[in-house]
C-alpha cells in the first residue's frame, strides 16, 4: 500500500431535525428557533415550520446524527488495495454516539479523520453531539490545545481548494468531474429527514451514507493521481 494511504479513516454522518415537527418544540426551542430562522434565506411564504423540516437537521443545535459510516484502505493477500466500510445506524443518538467513540478509541493513534467538508460539518458536529449528551470526546475529535498541524483531519473539500477559502464545491460535482460513480442513488441528501420520519427507513439511509463514504474515499485517491478501487474490492465489514 501506498504509505500516504494508510492510517486514513474515512467518514460520512447522516443528520435529521431533532424532533419531527416544528410543533413538537418546546416553547423555549422554538423561540429559539423563531431566532434562527429570522437569519435564514427562505422562499416567499416560507414559514419558521417549513424552514425547520427543511434546514434543522444541519444544525447541531436543534439536529440529531442517525448514521455514521466509516471506511478505511486495506489490502487483500494478492497486495490489491481494497476499501473496508462499517456503519452505524441508531435512532438512539447517545448509543449511536458512544459506539462510534468506543471504535475510534480503538484506532492507531497515527490515524487521520477523512470527510468532504469534514472540518465545517461532521467534524464539529460529531464533536457537538457528543457534548450534548455527555459522551466524552475521542482523541480524534478533541481539539483543545493542539496547533493547526497537529490537528489529525483531512477534508477533501479543502484539498480542491488549494487556499481559495471562498470557494465551495459539493462531493457530488467533485465525482462528476473526476468520473467517479454518484453516491446519489435511492436518495440525496435533502431526502433524509423525510426518509426517517415518514419512510421510517433507516436501513435505506444507512446504505446512502456509506455510498457516500466509498465515494469520497475513491476521490482521495484521485487527487493523489492514483486508480480508483474496483467495485469488487469494496468491503462491508457489518
Amino acid at each position: 500500500m501506498v504509505p500516504e494511504l494508510r492510517d486514513i479513516l474515512f467518514l460520512d454522518i447522516e443528520t435529521v431535525s431533532a424532533v419531527e415537527r416544528h410543533d413538537h418544540l418546546n416553547e423555549r426551542f422554538k423561540a429559539q428557533w423563531a431566532r434562527k430562522a429570522s437569519f435564514l434565506k427562505r422562499e416567499e411564504n416560507q414559514t419558521d415550520e417549513d424552514l425547520f423540516h427543511e434546514r434543522a437537521g444541519i444544525y447541531a443545535e436543534f439536529g440529531k446524527i442517525i448514521v455514521i459510516a466509516i471506511g478505511k484502505y486495506v489490502e487483500n493477500e494478492n497486495g490489491e488495495l481494497c476499501l473496508k466500510t462499517k456503519c452505524f445506524a441508531n435512532d438512539n443518538e447517545k448509543t449511536l454516539l458512544e459506539e462510534f467513540r468506543n471504535t475510534l478509541e480503538k484506532a492507531d493513534p497515527k490515524t487521520k479523520l477523512c470527510a468532504h467538508n469534514g472540518k465545517e460539518f461532521d467534524f464539529p458536529y460529531l464533536s457537538r453531539r457528543m457534548l450534548v449528551h455527555g459522551v466524552s470526546l475521542p482523541a480524534l475529535l478533541n481539539l483543545s490545545g493542539k496547533k493547526s498541524w497537529e490537528i489529525p483531519h483531512l477534508d477533501t473539500m479543502e484539498m480542491w481548494k488549494f487556499g481559495d477559502y471562498k470557494h465551495y464545491t459539493s462531493l457530488d460535482l467533485l465525482l462528476a468531474l473526476f468520473d467517479i460513480p454518484s453516491s446519489k442513488g435511492e436518495m440525496d441528501g435533502s431526502k433524509v429527514n423525510q426518509v426517517y420520519y415518514q419512510e421510517k427507513d433507516l436501513a435505506k439511509i444507512a446504505r446512502y451514507c456509506v455510498s457516500d463514504v466509498v465515494a469520497i474515499a475513491q476521490l482521495y485517491l484521485k487527487m493523489k493521481n492514483l486508480p480508483l478501487i474496483e467495485a469488487r474490492h469494496i468491503l462491508p465489514s457489518n
